[in-house]
């Protein structure tokens, strides 16, 4: 795509309207627009006029040339004020003078065509848009500030290194290289195979960051889930009564438990069903278990009855209606959900055992699939590599791991991901 694009990048209900321009052109749309072309890096105040010499509104001019600018091309952006009828005539005069509206991640994929982003960055801008946590905040963070890609650069320098070696050990065989060169490589391999599994093993939590935490509030009817869940969340989100079954679906809600997205969800009590309603409300709890990150298991006094659950899920153990009465069982955490008693204890315990889902220890993470498998495939090959003698072999395995590298930052065999990546922006980025 080419020419000069153009996009409102401002939200309603503000005070000023951003526009922004990108591409070959700008500078003649702005000349026509404000009467010249600003200093470069420069806020100037201007008169904006259309092509007819009617006076649009007067705001701010900044001209950015390329290619050391946000896209790499001649950038400029008008800040006008924010009114309709303003970004109407602002919208109308830029079309008229060949510009066209940008479609949804046009900027970025341009900054991306001309080497000022690389993919994993223009993910992290992307999900720093869609951030809704601090947790998410911090982690897009990490990816658009080139955080990741720090040790990306370190990765490929590396490679291209080893790669360098095998071909001269292919290609200078009958020569009297240093004995110690692969003892040299093969220790170098390591330690890049040992940072591909740090990253993929941060690679979980950070996917939970990114996405959210489920955790499914299962237990017998009547064992004070729903009142359970309204009391987390604080407002009344599900049906509670005294009558057996009164939950008969799955009931989501979503909110922030210390900056980590959680969807916390109400279920059926477990039992034998009486209905087919009441069968497929038990078949979705479990459903939703087989899926869950965190399960706290409800028991209500005076008998505790607790579901059998597998025992690959985690699970936190609570007694609820304490008020009741009866002899607690060992390692559940009591409380009454209706009087408020041992909800902080709650509430701490949901906090370190999400917490401890969404630790990622120290260094950047990758949060999405596509991402992580890159890695993943990285990591394969080296351990193919590691595991044969011939130096044609292991060339042959890191050119897989170099491929893989490519698809990870963009750099070759990502056109089949870009449109993907990219229409997930609004427009204006």
């Amino acid at each position: 795509m080419t020419g000069v694009i153009f996009a409102n990048a401002t939200g309603v209900g503000g005070a000023i309207a951003v526009f922004r321009l990108s591409g070959a052109g700008v500078a003649r749309v702005i000349a026509a627009l404000a009467g010249e072309i600003p200093a470069a890096r420069r806020a100037s105040l201007r008169r904006l006029r259309d092509r007819a010499g009617g006076l649009i509104d007067e705001g701010l001019v900044l001209w950015f040339p390329g290619p050391a600018s946000a896209t790499g091309e001649d950038y400029a952006e008008l800040q006008v004020h924010a009114g309709r009828a303003v970004a109407a005539a602002v919208t109308a005069a830029l079309v008229d003078l060949g510009a066209r509206p940008a479609e949804p991640g046009e900027f970025a994929r341009r900054a991306f065509g001309n080497g000022r982003l690389d993919l994993i960055e223009a993910e992290g801008i992307a999900d720093l848009i869609a951030a809704e946590t601090e947790g998410q905040r911090r982690l897009a963070l990490d990816q658009a500030g080139g955080a990741m890609g720090i040790v990306i650069a370190s990765w490929r320098s590396r490679l291209i290194g080893l790669m360098a070696q095998l071909a001269a050990l292919i290609d200078f065989a009958d020569e009297d290289l240093p004995a110690d060169v692969e003892a040299a490589m093969l220790g170098e391999m390591a330690a890049l195979r040992g940072e591909f599994g740090a990253v993929l093993a941060r690679g979980a939590a950070a996917e939970r960051i990114r996405e959210g935490i489920d955790i499914v509030v299962l237990g017998a009817p009547n064992a004070g889930k729903s009142t359970l869940v309204n009391a987390i969340v604080g407002e009344e989100v599900a049906i509670v009564s005294d009558i057996a079954g009164t939950t008969r679906d799955v009931i989501g809600v979503r909110l922030d438990l210390n900056g980590v997205p959680v969807r916390l969800v109400d279920t059926a009590g477990l039992r034998e069903a009486r209905d087919v309603i009441e069968a497929e409300g038990v078949r979705r709890a479990w459903a939703q278990v087989a899926r869950a990150d965190l399960v706290l298991l409800c028991a209500a006094a005076p008998d505790f009855i607790e579901p059998v659950v597998p025992g690959s899920v985690r699970t936190l153990r609570i007694a609820t209606k304490m008020d009741l009465g009866g002899a607690i069982p060992a390692g559940m955490l009591a409380l009454s959900a209706r009087s408020g008693a041992g909800m902080a204890g709650l509430i701490e315990a949901l906090h370190e055992a999400v917490g401890a889902l969404v630790a990622r220890g120290a260094g950047p993470s990758l949060p999405r699939p596509r991402q992580v498998a890159c890695v993943r495939d990285m990591a394969e090959a080296f351990d193919r590599a590691m595991g044969v003698c011939a130096a044609e072999l292991r060339a042959a395995e890191l050119q897989v791991a170099a491929d893989a590298l490519g698809r990870l930052v963009g750099v070759i065999g990502v056109e089949d991901v870009l449109d993907q990546v990219f229409s997930s922006f609004c427009i204006g980025k």
